[in-house]
């Protein structure tokens, strides 16, 4: 609003100058769905390195895992944890009652067949006061990880030899009763091992005598997971990342004794999530490819989707382990080769080539050739390969939309990627719009914005084309937005770019000189 002239003088006004930078979202966190030994379940935890993973998830023995190490070992910087779980009937929960103090352990699985509790009275007096409870109603818990069930034994019987112990927590001044630190909200805030194992609502126990206490009730056994666990609803399986904010690539890896993902209604499924939240569905190939005649058997007869937003990635990895070489899935290593070559290059760079090294993956478990990748490639089918002095590199970049004969419009993966990227930095850029004036000043700052934003990817190198004009274009006018629209509340924004598509095929054409023919 204009200031009030009221007074002879001078007044300044400050104008907006309509400008609403429209910042580029990331374009490689990386969401992994699976089985983990131990974390909280259906809830989308987000790690930075395999030392997160480790601290959330326990160690990385599972696929799920595996893909983890692969990730960040490749070049991922963010990942998205959804840890499900699949228990047989029984107690999914360890229960330890250390002086008849009701405890289970954090999370379900048997990791916590191996906890060891006991309760310490030796607290200061004070304290007690300061709470406002008895003397002698305050107590310390000391929880310990053991390295196995015998070492368990030994130290429920102060018995422990060197390499028993694993982990210990201590959580001091504890109460059952009404207190600021009453044991249920302590432990919940502070302990990474156990919780109360109490109804809701909160009864007090009868205050713990001294003691130590092994596992009374262990959990049972988790079992493989099934597609009903992914499909699960509301916010289970694949929509526990219905709370994530942002996430651009999904990798689900092996979760049962096939070693495959289930490719009827899991993969579809996880394809159409995809595709709702504008990121990319990264496939293995079915352990049972294991040449490349049969790859082409496989991808003629379907593996469960030919969404633009998914590709497939032939063939997987031979992990050394104690019993010999193990197949092993190659998405967790590709997803960190997305990461890589996004953060190097940009989105728009193809993630395959020379540069794309597959790191810590030892050896391949088929040994592709040029012929049978020509084979595979026209299929949609993303070929890792093995050459002298390069190694393991990612060399094929196609969508499932990549069969040449379906000819799509998002055959490349780049291509597809890129035009994720842009939709979601608009999705998000343009929400200052809602319910401004729908006129020709709106319109204008919009093509500004977004003009402003395209230009800056296309000074990066993402386009093709010599030129702004040649590269993209926006549109927002009485054309795109007609008076019906504005009279229902609709702006309407056109946006247009020139993609830049890999060279898959590089001709080089050699001719040999004649001696010149004197005339």
């Amino acid at each position: 609003m204009p200031v009030p002239l009221t007074f002879p003088g001078v007044y300044v006004e400050e104008v907006g100058s309509g400008v609403h930078t429209i910042t580029g979202v990331a374009t490689s966190i990386a969401a992994f769905l699976g089985r983990a030994e131990r974390g909280p379940v259906n809830k989308a935890t987000t790690i930075t390195s395999v030392s997160d993973f480790v601290r959330n998830f326990g160690p990385p023995v599972t696929p799920l895992g595996r893909a983890i190490e692969d990730f960040f070992l490749n070049g991922g910087s963010q990942a998205v944890v959804a840890r499900l779980y699949h228990a047989a009937a029984g107690n999914v929960f360890a229960r330890l009652a250390p002086g008849a103090l009701p405890l289970r352990a954090w999370t379900q699985g048997t990791w916590a067949n191996v906890l060891v509790a006991a309760v310490d009275l030796d607290t200061d007096p004070a304290v007690a006061t300061r709470f406002g409870v008895a003397a002698g109603q305050v107590f310390n818990l000391i929880v310990t990880e053991a390295a196995s069930a015998e070492a368990a034994a030994r130290i429920a019987t102060d018995k422990a030899k060197p390499g028993d112990v694993v982990a210990v927590e201590t959580i001091r001044n504890l109460t059952v009763l009404e207190s600021p630190r009453r044991y249920d909200r302590a432990l919940k805030a502070e302990s990474r091992l156990v919780r109360a194992d109490l109804p809701d609502p909160y009864v007090a126990p009868t205050m713990p005598a001294k003691g130590v206490a092994q596992v009374g009730t262990p959990a049972v056994a988790d079992i493989d997971l099934t597609p009903n666990d992914f499909l699960a609803e509301p916010r289970k399986g694949l929509h526990a990342l219905d709370e994530v904010d942002l996430f651009n690539i999904l990798c689900i890896p092996p979760y049962d004794a096939t070693q495959n993902v289930d490719p009827g209604a899991l993969v579809d499924a996880a394809a159409l999530y995809c595709e709702a939240r504008r990121a990319v569905l990264l496939l293995d190939a079915p352990i049972e490819w294991t040449d490349a005649n049969l790859a082409v058997a496989g991808i003629t007869a379907g593996v469960g989707t030919v969404s633009k937003n998914a590709a497939i990635y032939f063939p997987r990895y031979l992990r050394p382990g104690p019993a010999g070489d193990a197949v092993s899935s190659a998405v967790g290593a590709v997803a960190g080769v997305l990461a890589r070559t996004d953060a190097e290059r940009g989105v728009w760079k193809a993630p395959a080539g020379i540069e794309t090294t597959l790191r810590g993956v030892p050896r391949l478990s088929v040994h592709l050739t040029d012929a049978e990748n020509g084979l595979l490639n026209p299929l949609g089918v993303n070929c890792l390969r093995e050459f002298p002095a390069t190694g393991r590199v990612v060399w094929g970049a196609r969508t499932m939309q990549g069969n040449d004969g379906a000819a799509s419009e998002w055959k490349y993966l780049p291509v597809r990627r890129t035009a994720l990227f842009i939709e979601e930095s608009l999705f998000r850029g343009t929400k200052w719009v809602v319910f401004e004036p729908n006129d020709e000043p709106l319109w204008a700052q919009i093509r500004l914005n977004i003009g402003a934003f395209l230009n800056g990817l296309f000074r990066q190198g993402a386009f093709k084309g010599q030129s702004p004009r040649d590269a993209y274009f926006v549109k927002c006018d009485k054309e795109t937005t007609t008076q019906n629209d504005i009279d229902r509340g609709v702006v309407n924004i056109v946006v247009g770019f020139a993609p830049l598509k890999p060279a898959e095929f590089v001709v080089i054409q050699i001719q040999q000189l004649a001696g010149q023919i004197q005339v």
